[in-house]
C-alpha cells in the first residue's frame, strides 16, 4: 500500500518546496491536520520533504517513508480511517553568514503549519486501508489554507508593525516585528500623561490576549475544555476577557500600557526574545528598535525604572531571559511556569551529564524519560514521542514544535546553516559541544550564578517566579535549582520571589485564590499591584509617578 500526493496546477504555476505531510486518523472532527499530537491520543503522521515538485507529478508515501507513531504506513491496522494531505511550502533564505535555507516563512498565523496561508490541503477523505496489498491511493491538493485577516483597532487597542533593520539584515529579506499595545483608560484625555509600560510575553497572539469590548455572546454554542474538564469553557474564556475590559477602563486599575509582541519567525510562533545564532538578534530589535518606537508613539516614560515584564510558560521564560540579559532596562519580571531555567533539569534531562535525552540507562535496562504527566502523576507523553513526531513534521528544526525551538534558539548555527543537533533526534545521544554552548549562552541559572558579582546588584528585588508543583512538563525541577541558587548565601540577597502552587499544574501563575482554569485568564492584572509596589521603592528622585496616576 502507498499513497500518491499530487497538487492542483490552480494552487501554482510552478515547482515548489516544502514538506508532504499526510495525515491518518479514524475522525474528521476536526479534520486530521488539527488532530496532530504526540502520545496516547496521537494519530498517524507521515512526512517527506519535496524539492521543486511540479503541480500534477506524484510524490509518493510508501514503506521508505518515517512516521509516527507508526514507523511506516505498512505498521498500519487494515481498518476505515479518514485521510488528509498538506504540503508546508518553504522558501529560500539567504542568511548574513552566507548560507541558504529553505525554510517555512510566518505568513500572519504564527508559524503553524496546518493554518499557514498558502499551504495547500487536500480534502479529509474516508478510505478502507489495508497495508497487506499493493493499492495506490490517490490524493489531490486542490485547496490553498487563504490569508489570515489582520484586527482592527480600537479605542484601546492598537496594533503595531515595523521593520527591524537588524533582522533584516540577518534573514536577507523585510523581516518585521508587531505588536498589540493596550492603552490605559484616559489616554486620550490625559495628553501630558506618560505610562510605564508592561511587556507581556507569551506564544504569537493574533490579537491582544482575554480582552473583549463586548459581553459575552448569548448565543455562543458551548465547548468543552479536555484540559480542564469543564463545558462552556469558551463561554469562560468571553466572560473573563469582557471582565478584564470592564476592570481596565474603570477607576481602580494603574494607567499603564500593556503590549503583546508579535515576532514570529521561520522557526517558531515567536523568538524567545534573545539573540540567536539561528534566529537571529530579536532581543536587540525588541529591545531597542520596537520599544522604543512604542514607547514614542504612545507617551511611554521611556525608562528602565518604569518597564516590567511577565508572561507564562514560554512567556516566563522569555520575561526572566530579558530581565537577565537587559537587567537595567527593566524594573522587575514576574515569570510563570517558565520552559527550563536551568538545563540540568530540561524536562526530564540533564543535557550536562545524561547520555540519552530519551532513556534512563540502569545496568540491565534502560526506562524511557517522560515529558508530559496529570497533576496525579499520570504520564501521556514521552521525551522519545515528542521529537519523533517533530522529526515526522520537519526535518532540520522545521517542524515548528517544542524541542526543535529550543534548539533554533539555543544552538550554535551549523556548516550547514541550520541550527546544530543537541542530541540525535532519533536515538536521543546527547551532543556535549552543543550542550556547552547552551550552558554559556542560555542556560539562565548557570549565568545568574557565573555573573552574579556584576548581575547581582542589577537585579536585586526584580526577580519573582512561580510554578506549580506538579508542571505538566516537569518545568518546576529546574524551579527547583534556580531558587537553591538564589537562596543561597550570597551577596548580594537576591530580595525577589519564588512561590509553588500545590498540585498545580501548568500555567500556574501565584494565584493560591483561583483555579489555573481562572487564573492563566486574569494575567493582565494580577501583578499590578506588585509592579505599583516596586515602582514606588525603586524609582529615582525625580522620576514620574504622579502624571499616570489619575
Amino acid at each position: 500500500m502507498k499513497f500518491a500526493i499530487y497538487f492542483d496546477a490552480a494552487l501554482s504555476g510552478g515547482p515548489v518546496d516544502g514538506r508532504v505531510l499526510l495525515m491518518i486518523s479514524k475522525n474528521d472532527d476536526p479534520e486530521p491536520r488539527f488532530q496532530v499530537r504526540s502520545g496516547l491520543k496521537a494519530i498517524a503522521v507521515f512526512g517527506i520533504d519535496v524539492s521543486q515538485l511540479a503541480p500534477g507529478v506524484p510524490v509518493f508515501i510508501d514503506e521508505a517513508v518515517p512516521g509516527y507513531p507508526h514507523r511506516s504506513v505498512g505498521e498500519l491496522p487494515p481498518g476505515e480511517y479518514v485521510v488528509q494531505a498538506v504540503l508546508n511550502r518553504y522558501e529560500t533564505f539567504r542568511l548574513s553568514s552566507g548560507h541558504q535555507v529553505k525554510l517555512p516563512p510566518d505568513r500572519g498565523e504564527g508559524q503553524k503549519w496546518n493554518k499557514k496561508p498558502g499551504n495547500f490541503h487536500s480534502e479529509p477523505v474516508h478510505l478502507t486501508l489495508d497495508p497487506s496489498t499493493d493499492q495506490v491511493h490517490k490524493l489531490w491538493m486542490e485547496a490553498a489554507i487563504p490569508e489570515v485577516e489582520a484586527p482592527a483597532d480600537t479605542q484601546y487597542v492598537k496594533h503595531v508593525r515595523i521593520q527591524s533593520e537588524r533582522l533584516t539584515r540577518f534573514w536577507g529579506r523585510p523581516t518585521y516585528l508587531g505588536a498589540h499595545v493596550l492603552l490605559p483608560a484616559g489616554f486620550d484625555e490625559h495628553p501630558q500623561a506618560r505610562y510605564p509600560l508592561v511587556v507581556f510575553h507569551g506564544h504569537f497572539p493574533a490579537d491582544l490576549s482575554n480582552w473583549r469590548e463586548q459581553p459575552p455572546d448569548p448565543d455562543l454554542e458551548p465547548e468543552f475544555s479536555e484540559r480542564f474538564g469543564l463545558d462552556g469553557y469558551n463561554r469562560i474564556e468571553q466572560e473573563e476577557a469582557w471582565r478584564f475590559f470592564r476592570k481596565w477602563t474603570g477607576p481602580d486599575v494603574p494607567r499603564m500600557l500593556i503590549i503583546e509582541i508579535q515576532h514570529a519567525n521561520p522557526y517558531y510562533d515567536d523568538s524567545y526574545a534573545v539573540n540567536s545564532a539561528n534566529l537571529g538578534p530579536y532581543g536587540d530589535a525588541i529591545q531597542y528598535e520596537l520599544i522604543p518606537y512604542i514607547e514614542e508613539r504612545f507617551r511611554g516614560i521611556g525608562q528602565g525604572w518604569a518597564r516590567f515584564l511577565y508572561g507564562g510558560s514560554t512567556g516566563g521564560w522569555e520575561s526572566l531571559a530579558t530581565q537577565v540579559f537587559y537587567p537595567e532596562e527593566y524594573n522587575g519580571c514576574f515569570a510563570a511556569c517558565p520552559d527550563p531555567v536551568d538545563f540540568r533539569a530540561f524536562v526530564q534531562a540533564n543535557i550536562y551529564e545524561d547520555e540519552n535525552a530519551y532513556y534512563r540507562q540502569g545496568p540491565f535496562r534502560r526506562m524511557r524519560k517522560p515529558s508530559f504527566r496529570n497533576y496525579l502523576g499520570e504520564v501521556s507523553s514521552t521525551m522519545e514521542d515528542d521529537n519523533h513526531l517533530e522529526l515526522v513534521l520537519g526535518t532540520r528544526n522545521r517542524s515548528g514544535e517544542q524541542f526543535d525551538v529550543w534548539e533554533a534558539v539555543y544552538s550554535p548555527q551549523g556548516e550547514d546553516g541550520y541550527p546544530r543537533r543537541l542530541w540525535d533526534k532519533r536515538s536521543g545521544q546527547i551532543d556535549r559541544e552543543v550542550a556547552k554552548y547552551w550552558r554559556e549562552n542560555y542556560d539562565l541559572r548557570y549565568i545568574l550564578e557565573r555573573d552574579w558579582e556584576t548581575l547581582g546588584p542589577k537585579l536585586v528585588g526584580k526577580i519573582h517566579v512561580y510554578c506549580g508543583d506538579m508542571d505538566n512538563f516537569y518545568l518546576n525541577n529546574a524551579v527547583y535549582l534556580l531558587e537553591q541558587f538564589l537562596e543561597g548565601t550570597r551577596e548580594p540577597y537576591y530580595e525577589g520571589e519564588i512561590d509553588y502552587g500545590d498540585r498545580a499544574e501548568h500555567c500556574w501563575n501565584g494565584d493560591h485564590d483561583n483555579p489555573i482554569a481562572i487564573s492563566r485568564l486574569r494575567y493582565n492584572l494580577f501583578y499590578m499591584d506588585k509592579i505599583v509596589k516596586r515602582i514606588d521603592v525603586s524609582a529615582p528622585d525625580g522620576a514620574d509617578l504622579t502624571s499616570w496616576r489619575y
